[in-house]
């Protein structure tokens, strides 16, 4: 390390924090890379008596760093708190689990008693968590109260391995006549789904003393949801609830809303966004008014809520004293709905803790629409609901990806499902149409979609990219059909490279546009798509510099998606 280097990283550890049992090195962007490097860190942990506490937030530790603050941390043991988000920042995916493993080592060989742990906004998706699982599942985790793991990209491999690492710990410290208590489970952003929320509340439901699970935006659908209610229940000590973002529709409204009649302690509810809609609303209005009487805030906004369920919802509040703050915006009440809303909780002389409805959407008359959209959505889940049996039975993959079944009395061989074009999967694209064009996929596609329109290429690369998943045969396929329509594409002299980039920045969002075009829900597959496909010999390396640019400025979709964001922005810089 040259001296000039040594020099600025003694001035920044000097604003080192120190008290209180704690040592921060919070923010001030250490690059630790080697041992070198991680020399005045190591000096101030071995310096520090009676440590309890140690911030390594905002800085980026690589895996010979890792490995010596390790060492010092050894004979640590009254090291109690663990503050290691967003410390692996600019790190390839590859470097987080040795470093985490080292550091997890260190604090068994300590005999450290952890009461938290928090590796919130570390990009290490499901390998990283194989980094800290042996740490959870040793003494050193036995008393942990506090686990925070928001914003890691762990998918639902790193929700089932983390799920069975906690029954680990739970059957293990029970044995030893204390077990795990752990109070507050934070982790969203991390694209659980049902199957990794269902083997977390598999976890929730034996260990039993939880005050506040945060799990927003993780793509868990009713049949997670009810999985997650099922275990609240067991937890009666439950306080906070935060599930914004993910989708209950009704069937998952009224399983939460069952649970909550048996919760006493809630404090908080955070379903925004959440999809519960009329019935799901009046479902948890009902369990509101029964109980709940230590209720603070309640949001239910964006639900899809109509008029009169959500005056149900505030006619449900009129005896909760310690409610301070309602959010019921973004649901279709209309001008009216609205006003009456207002007059019933002045009525209570409660409308103070009415939150804004600015983004009202308006009242809806067509319920008929309404009804058939459930109908579409419980049709699709029963297929889903069908497929997941059908594994768990061990039937064939294909087998497994035919949406349904016609079986004839006379013949148990299935019918096939009727042919999917490429007309049809472009309007309505899911992974089971893709793979159901056959083998063939990729060249069907692009010679289907005329590469001269760039407005046309960009939809078909959208429509395509919004099926991606991590499972290896849509992954292949996504991929296999993005190469063969871009290859087409950008090898065509008439194909205008810089107006498809600008097109796809304007439908991402990421860029404003006069016209009105409605952007894609989700940029998660597309981000994942673009991280293969910058990485082809196709791809105009020109056009890296643009696509970094806006990926790396400030975006509330992105934020929502930086693991995906993350493995793009580390792609573009090593091109």
């Amino acid at each position: 390390m040259a001296s000039e280097d040594i020099t600025k990283l003694a001035e920044s550890l000097a604003k080192t924090k120190v008290g209180g049992g704690q040592l921060s090195f919070k923010g001030q962007s250490l690059k630790l890379n080697t041992a070198e490097d991680a020399e005045e860190v190591i000096k101030q942990i071995e310096e520090f008596d009676g440590l309890e506490a140690l911030r390594l937030e905002g800085n980026t530790v690589g895996v010979e760093a890792a490995k010596v603050i390790a060492k010092a941390l050894e004979k640590k043991s009254e090291l109690k708190r663990c503050h290691w988000s967003d410390m692996f920042t600019g790190r390839l995916r590859s470097e987080i689990p040795p470093a985490l493993i080292s550091l997890g080592d260190a604090l068994i060989t300590a005999g450290a008693q952890l009461v938290e742990l928090d590796l919130s906004d570390n990009a290490f998706g499901p390998d990283g968590v194989r980094g800290f699982e042996a740490l959870l599942k040793s003494p050193a985790c036995y008393t942990l109260q506090e686990l925070k793991l928001n914003n890691c990209g762990m998918g639902i491999g790193g929700g089932k391995i983390l799920a069975a690492a906690l029954k680990e710990c739970h059957r293990k410290s029970s044995a030893q006549g204390k077990p795990l208590a752990l109070k507050i489970f934070v982790a969203g952003r991390n694209r659980l789904e049902n199957d990794g929320a269902t083997a977390l509340a598999e976890a929730f439901g034996i260990i039993g003393t939880l005050e506040e699970v945060h799990m927003p935006q993780n793509g868990i659908n009713h049949p997670g949801i009810t999985a997650l209610a099922q275990a609240f229940a067991i937890n009666s000590l439950l306080k906070v609830i935060n599930l914004n973002d993910n989708t209950f529709t009704e069937k998952g409204a009224v399983a939460m809303a069952e649970t909550l009649k048996s919760l006493r302690q809630i404090e908080v509810i955070n379903f925004g966004d959440c999809l519960v809609r009329s019935k799901g609303a009046v479902a948890i209005a009902d369990a509101v008014k029964e109980g709940l009487h230590k209720l603070k805030e309640l949001n239910l906004s964006f639900c899809e809520i109509k008029r009169d369920a959500a005056l149900t919802v505030a006619e449900a509040i009129e005896d909760k004293a310690e409610l301070e703050k309602l959010d019921l915006n973004g649901n279709c009440l209309g001008e009216e709905g609205c006003e009456q809303l207002q007059e019933i909780l002045e009525g209570f002389n409660m409308a103070s803790v009415l939150g804004s409805l600015s983004d009202d959407e308006g009242e809806e008359e067509d319920d008929e629409e309404e009804e058939e959209e459930e109908e579409e959505e419980e049709e699709e889940e029963e297929e889903e609901e069908e497929q997941q049996q059908l594994k768990e039975r061990g039937q064939g993959e294909q087998d497994s990806l035919t949406p349904k079944k016609i079986i004839d009395s006379q013949d148990s061989t299935p019918v096939p499902s009727p042919p999917v074009d490429v007309a049809t999967f472009l309007a309505f694209p899911s992974p089971e149409k893709l793979l159901r064009l056959g083998p063939k996929c990729s060249v069907l596609i692009a010679q289907q979609t005329d590469t001269s329109d760039v407005e046309k290429v960009v939809t078909a690369l959208l429509r395509i990219s919004s099926v991606f998943k991590d499972e290896a045969p849509v992954k292949t396929a996504v991929h296999e059909t993005t190469d063969a329509l871009m290859r087409k594409a950008f090898t065509s002299a008439t194909f205008n490279s810089d107006a498809f980039v600008t097109r796809l920045l304007i439908h991402m969002g990421l860029l404003k546009s006069e016209e009105k075009i409605k952007t894609v829900p989700s940029l998660y597959g597309i981000l994942m798509t673009l991280n293969h496909m910058v990485q082809q010999d196709y791809f105009p390396k020109s056009l890296a510099p643009v696509l970094t640019a806006f990926v790396t400025k400030p975006n509330r979709a992105l934020d929502s998606c930086s693991f995906a964001r993350h493995m793009l922005l580390q792609t573009l810089h090593q091109l």
